[in-house]
């Protein structure tokens, strides 16, 4: 059996569930894996077939989406081309992790897509919901990878064909202690904003993985370094509590962990805005910005903050064995 794997490869999160899921997919056939986007930073431990430009955003510096970035990057005539070119027609199932060059594919040669993402779960009707919705952000996370078939992650369990998060074995082999530094992964800050911001909280030790710089320094209470995933996976073993944005793998994995959480979700991501909604919903406090006006809040997780408890068994063979039962062999 020939299955074709996509995976979005804009940020981290769809590439990091990829390492379990790809393994697994090989004992079930002979799988070609497929990424687009431009903003990941992770090295997968196996072959890339189709490494495609995409379609995707640019992370910002002031806690957004870099507009104008992600307007010169998106190269649409590429994209289409890209949608085109690629041979789904070739594998007998095409499984995707909000990929659209696939999804696009598929949907124009009429091939069944089978979507599994966290973003077929914060669509689900049975997903929290923010105060505001953002209604140009809901249609664009319907309409940017169409499916045939969706089955989702998200950090509860709350509907049919909707699971817990895909937690890495890496991740789950790790050594959970407490050596008293926060870790802090806030790619749409630059780390000017954020060396602004934290150091404020003088004696408490920040350790900042950077989206915006490709060396480790150190500014009095503050370490920066670039994005590293054996570096960034230990310091949150290791870490009092996590501060992040408004993702789904780093706050899955924070939970997992038993660490205190605090989120940020981008502006104008409105796929942040729902899961900021979700973790709220279950206790974990969420600011807007790193604004001085949220310094108190911040100050009372550092003095008080609460693990929040969460079950996330490793299902993800049973999870996949499933959807093929489902989908692949009824026919």
């Amino acid at each position: 059996m020939k299955i074709l794997y996509a995976i979005q490869g804009t940020g981290n999160g769809h590439l990091s569930r990829s390492m379990d899921i790809v393994p697994l997919l090989q004992q079930m056939g002979d799988v070609d894996v497929l990424v687009s986007g431009t903003q990941g930073d992770l090295t997968l431990p196996f072959p890339v077939k189709y490494q495609l430009h995409g379609f995707g955003f640019v992370f910002g510096k002031s806690g957004g989406v870099d507009v104008w970035k992600s307007f010169l990057k998106s190269r649409s005539r590429k994209f289409l081309k890209e949608i085109s070119d690629l041979p789904v027609e070739a594998y007998d199932v095409v499984i995707n992790d909000f990929e659209p060059v696939s999804a696009w594919a598929c949907y124009l040669k009429n091939k069944p897509c089978i979507g599994l993402s966290h973003q077929a779960a914060v669509l689900h009707e049975n997903a929290p919901l923010p105060d505001d919705t953002d209604m140009i952000g809901k249609l664009i996370l319907k309409h940017y990878a169409p499916v045939t078939a969706n089955y989702g992650f998200h950090f509860k369990a709350f509907g049919p064909n909707i699971f817990t998060p895909v937690i890495r074995q890496q991740v789950r082999e790790q050594v959970i202690e407490n050596h008293g530094h926060y870790t802090v992964y806030l790619p749409a800050y630059d780390d000017k904003r954020l060396i602004k911001r934290l150091i404020e909280f003088r004696d408490i030790e920040w350790d900042v993985f950077s989206k915006h710089n490709k060396k480790i320094f150190r500014h009095k209470n503050i370490s920066i370094q670039p994005i590293n995933n054996e570096a960034f996976v230990k310091s949150m073993a290791k870490s009092a509590g996590i501060l992040c944005g408004g993702g789904f793998e780093t706050p899955a994995e924070a939970l997992y962990m038993k660490k205190k959480l605090l989120v940020i979700p981008m502006k104008t991501q409105y796929e942040q805005q729902l899961n900021a909604a979700a973790l709220k919903q279950m206790g974990v406090p969420v600011i807007k910005s790193l604004k001085p006006k949220h310094h108190e809040t911040i100050r009372e997780w550092l003095e008080n903050g609460k693990v929040i408890k969460v079950n996330y068994p490793d299902t993800t063979k049973q999870i996949l064995e499933m959807v093929f039962k489902e989908e692949v062999y009824k026919s």
